[in-house]
């Protein structure tokens, strides 16, 4: 079973990280859907799509739900019944969640050097700490601000927050392996902290509720 990775983070907090090595076939089986959800899978015109859905359907049974355990609020943000905070992520060959009482946000990206290219829509103060010199530990930083930006999108959900604009992540180095990273939106601002780690070509990124 390809579940390569169960984290208890703490007492309120689990993550779990799935390598998709079986076929569509193999990770449907056994594995119910909502009728919604079924139909939405076979809209998907991408099976590797497909296989994330999927894969991110078993992690959720490796935790103790299913399908029908969860629902999406009017802004998408996914919820379990039972009250807890879930936060999904599927990136080609991997697929992870992460389950807390409490708010949280995840995010896994490939290490992709077209990132350099888009850097300037989504960082602007971050420039200060980074060594474009450095071509591979560039990638690799912006690669891990970018997962830390869209964790925190994941985690707090709100309308006409900018990646760019509102979201700051603290200096930080790839050795760190974590970090903070500031929102300020709307005449609020609050500290988040951030968790990362790299595995076979991808950045993992999680973050939780304020500190």
């Amino acid at each position: 079973m390809p579940l390569c990775k169960s984290v208890t983070i703490n007492n309120d907090t689990r993550l779990l990280v799935w390598k998709i090595t079986e076929s569509l076939e193999e990770l449907s089986t056994g594995t119910g859907l909502k009728e919604v959800c079924a139909a939405r899978v076979q809209k998907m015109k991408s099976e590797q799509h497909r296989k994330g859905f999927m894969s991110v359907r078993k992690l959720m049974e490796e935790a103790g739900y299913t399908d029908f355990d969860l629902y999406y609020d009017t802004n998408g943000k996914p919820h379990l019944n039972d009250g807890n905070a879930i936060s999904i992520t599927h990136s080609y060959t991997f697929s992870a969640i992460i389950i807390s009482k409490k708010n949280s946000g995840i995010d896994m990206e490939m290490q992709r050097p077209k990132v350099v290219a888009i850097a300037d829509k989504f960082i602007e103060k971050e420039f200060t700490y980074l060594n474009s010199d450095d071509t591979q530990n560039y990638i690799r930083m912006l690669i891990a601000i970018w997962g830390v930006k869209e964790s925190v999108y994941k985690m707090l959900s709100k309308p006409g927050l900018s990646f760019k604009q509102n979201i700051e992540v603290l200096p930080f180095t790839i050795e760190d392996g974590k970090g903070s990273a500031v929102v300020d939106f709307e005449g609020h601002q609050s500290t988040h902290p951030f968790y990362f780690e790299e595995v076979e070509g991808f950045t993992l990124v999680y973050c939780l509720e304020n500190l």
